[in-house]
């Protein structure tokens, strides 16, 4: 409790290794909040940075949070290949509006091992000839692989683009099933 009686927002955070590099993690008392790529120690920081701006707290480093390691947990079984879906309690608070719509249909309706097109996704929310803006939304996924942006492609066979990159989103639909391998 603060001053005020309040129940602080508390930030907790952590990197986990994984097969398309370090992930950042963090969560709050509602949920698992972000999710970064690369989380180098310069990402780690600006990421860091950003999202105590957002949350009005600074994170802190604790592995060992619950939430976290259950989200540690389930990101391993996940690329380990023994896990399909994440079961997550997940804080919304850094998306909102069209946005927040488009990432929980995705999050709900676009099962591991398959894809769905930029405009399909759109329509799905009630916006066809969307697929700009589903694009803008999965660019501004705060949860990626938990809320699988990597899912969503071209609707020409395209791959579409990436926030973690091509080839982390090459990876990822290559370990669903949906793409082969790399070669390199």
């Amino acid at each position: 409790m603060d001053s005020h009686g309040q129940d602080e927002q508390r930030a907790v955070w952590a990197v986990v290794d994984t097969d398309i590099g370090p992930l950042m993690l963090a969560a709050t008392r509602d949920g698992l909040v972000n999710v970064v790529f690369h989380a180098t120690d310069a990402v780690r920081e600006r990421a860091l940075e950003r999202l105590a701006a957002r949350l009005g707290t600074a994170a802190v480093e604790d592995p060992h949070a619950p939430l976290l390691a259950e989200a540690i947990r389930q990101l391993r079984a996940y690329f380990a290949g023994e896990r399909h879906d994440f079961d997550l309690p997940l804080d919304w608070s850094l998306i909102s509006g069209f946005n927040r719509q488009v990432l929980r249909e995705l999050a709900a309706g676009v099962p591991y091992g398959s894809v769905v097109g930029y405009g399909d996704l759109a329509g799905r929310v009630g916006q066809p000839g969307g697929a700009q803006a589903v694009g803008a939304a999965m660019g501004a996924n705060p949860l990626p692989v938990v809320v699988p942006c990597h899912r969503v492609v071209e609707s020409d066979g395209g791959i579409g683009g990436f926030g973690g990159g091509l080839e982390t989103k090459r990876k990822l639909l290559a370990l669903e099933g949906v793409l082969p391998e790399p070669l390199f």
